[in-house]
């Protein structure tokens, strides 16, 4: 099939590098590199391993609560910490 390719300019640069290091034809090249990243493409995603977060007991807390800040605060500096 006969076709006009327009490549963008980095990809343009690849090319012409791996044409020259394979010392290949144009076509040959852009035909290997479509048939890997098509194949790649269409395969189905890979499952990736789920991420887990470690646990640390920190041990019990020294105060009862920490949802109030304000209180938080009061509790631990006294009360002329504003």
């Amino acid at each position: 099939m006969r076709t006009t390719l327009t490549l963008d300019r980095d990809v343009a640069v690849l090319v012409e590098r791996l044409r020259r290091e394979r010392d290949a034809s144009l076509k040959d090249v852009v035909n290997d590199a479509l048939r890997r990243g098509l194949r790649e493409m269409s395969a189905p995603a890979k499952r990736r391993k789920p991420f887990r977060t470690k646990t640390y007991d920190g041990g019990k807390l020294l105060v009862p609560s920490i949802d109030n800040v304000a209180e938080l605060l009061a509790e631990v500096e006294g009360e002329g910490y504003k």
